[in-house]
């Protein structure tokens, strides 16, 4: 029953991809049709529907999505690229620069890749292009930028992985991620220098260079919001939940009565397209949970771990072998579907190893983000070249020297585990 199940299970997963199901329901099909032949009762399913969804911590996740909108429509990401610009100065790479650096604190209001590389591709590229930065070349560099937007705080990503793991706190992974998501955006000013350097991007600066302290005073709002939220977090003044409605809120108060950018209808924009976003995540985690119910009533997932196990007794060369395994998976699938679908299989490894439950989450996640922006299906890198109006073949060349670089402060985490738990640990969340 073990061996026939699982066939159905995979087998039957990965042959709805094919034919082009989407993921969701190819995992609630596969997942039901496992339990139903196993004779545990098809009202299992309606329940596992409900238990996916029903978390507390969930409530964070579309108020999130509905923050970082409000943020990329209030004008917030325009303010930011020009005391970027002004911060970083006139210098060969300074465009690249101030990209790498006005994504990461995107990333600390968003914690969505593809709409903080949305957000930043549509204000900078223009100005990178006349500065003779090839398209292909700032198509590949603010997706890849944009990516670290699920390592810095407040992260999505992180909190589906807190909700898929007991034991898990949220404010534990954020503090964690800090550190290496800040580590993965400076990996990536190392190869921006070295073509601007090599290619001589950026040397006619046709724009005059903003003032410092006029471009700080408009951007301090949105500077602002990462300290609120996770000052906030911090203190214990609200729970990622609170801490979500709270951002939601200031980025409304910023874009309607400072900025002056959002109307009625912009509002409304941006409640619709949030909710459209929010559902299609929360159907996912619904419908894998059928998934992961018909997978645990066959120890389809401790079997496939304990194979692995079995493969080698080296936590080195399990570490290596996982992170290929995530590397490749983040190439076709995105976080949230990775999270659903590899977890079960991958935390009995990890308890049987010892492993830190929040490093190996964030070690992940940073796998995940490298994904957003690896051809052929790169979600951030989909969203900066259609802005650039390039193909994403043209960005290959460009692009994998971009994933060398994160790809090696993923090393530098994976080996160096402290790098992702020392703040937890003196913070006290660990």
């Amino acid at each position: 029953m073990l061996l026939g199940g699982s066939l159905i299970l995979f087998g039957g997963f990965f042959v709805l991809l094919f034919l082009g199901v989407p993921l969701g329901v190819a995992l609630g099909l596969a997942g039901a049709t496992v339990i139903a032949l196993a004779g545990h009762g098809i009202m299992a399913v309606p329940t596992d529907v409900w238990t996916g969804i029903a978390k507390y911590p969930l409530l964070a996740l579309p108020v999130f999505v509905l923050a970082g909108m409000v943020f990329e429509r209030s004008g917030v990401a325009l303010r930011l690229v020009q005391f970027a610009a002004a911060l970083v100065g006139d210098r060969r790479g300074g465009l690249g620069l101030v990209a790498i650096l006005v994504c990461m604190v995107l990333g600390g209001i968003s914690g969505s890749g593809p709409a903080d590389a949305a957000a930043v591709a549509t204000v900078l590229m223009p100005s990178m292009i006349k500065q003779g930065y090839p398209r292909a070349f700032s198509a590949s560099l603010i997706a890849a930028a944009g990516s670290t937007a699920i390592l810095i705080p407040p992260s999505i990503a992180f909190i589906v992985y807190a909700v898929l793991v007991p034991g898990v706190s949220v404010p534990a992974l954020f503090v964690g991620g800090l550190i290496p998501g800040i580590l993965a955006g400076l990996s990536l000013m190392i190869p921006t220098l070295w073509f601007a350097h090599r290619h001589g991007f950026g040397l006619d600066v046709a724009e005059e260079r903003p003032p410092l302290w006029q471009t700080f005073k408009e951007a301090i709002w949105g500077l602002l919001a990462p300290v609120i939220i996770l000052g906030g977090l911090r203190s214990g003044a609200f729970t990622p939940t609170e801490a979500a409605v709270v951002a939601v809120f200031y980025g409304l108060f910023v874009g309607t009565f400072i900025y002056r950018t959002l109307t009625i209808r912009g509002v409304y924009d941006v409640l619709v397209e949030s909710a459209e976003i929010s559902a299609v995540v929360m159907i996912i985690i619904a419908l894998a949970t059928i998934f992961a119910h018909s997978g645990n009533t066959l120890g389809a997932f401790d079997a496939f771990a304990q194979s692995l196990i079995a493969f080698t007794a080296s936590p080195v060369v399990m570490l290596l072998m996982i992170n290929v395994i995530l590397l490749i998976a983040g190439m076709l699938l995105d976080a949230v579907s990775i999270f659903l679908v590899f977890l079960p299989i991958l935390l009995p490894i990890v308890r049987s190893f010892g492993w830190d439950l929040v490093w190996f989450g964030i070690m992940m996640t940073m796998n995940l983000a490298i994904g957003q922006f690896t051809p052929p299906m790169a979600v951030n890198l989909m969203v900066t070249c259609k802005i650039a109006g390039v193909s994403m073949e043209a960005t290959v060349p460009w692009v994998i020297w971009m994933v060398f670089a994160m790809f090696g402060a993923l090393a530098l985490v994976t080996l160096f585990p402290e790098i992702a738990l020392f703040l937890p640990r003196i913070l006290g969340d660990l």
